[in-house]
């Protein structure tokens, strides 16, 4: 399951970072993509506050810590976008492009859900408390 779990940390703050990073980067080229935005500085926003969560996540690959911080973070980072992505796209508020990041979304969901199921929890924590948290 550690395997499980190193891929999906990785592979989804790898996507968090890219996916925030980019408008930072070049926001016409994102716009390209995404379709035009008029609030630039909510894109902004939005993708700084995205590289702290990848990088917490990311962080988890090379930690000996308690795993369920960053299944929860895991997790409801993709609830958050899945909720977003569909329900504007599909109001036709947002291009339908956030459809196909939904689908990845859901993707990043139902691993984070397999590793859950089958986490141990850590010798010596109790079932109410994580040990270790890191973020």
């Amino acid at each position: 399951m550690n395997k499980l779990f190193n891929t999906v940390v990785v592979a989804q703050a790898a996507y968090i970072f890219i996916t925030g990073i980019w408008p930072l980067i070049d926001i016409n080229s994102f716009m390209a993509v995404t379709g035009k935005k008029t609030d630039l500085w909510l894109v902004k926003t939005v993708g700084a506050l995205l590289l702290p969560v990848a990088s917490c996540l990311g962080m988890y690959r090379y930690l000996n810590a308690d795993k369920r911080p960053a299944i929860l973070l895991g997790g409801a980072i993709a609830v958050a976008f899945i909720s977003i992505d569909f329900y504007y796209a599909l109001t036709d508020v947002i291009s339908d492009i956030y459809l196909v990041d939904g689908i990845i979304e859901v993707g990043f969901l139902l691993v984070w859900i397999i590793v859950a199921i089958n986490v141990k929890r850590p010798a010596g924590s109790e079932s109410h408390s994580i040990s270790n948290p890191v973020c």
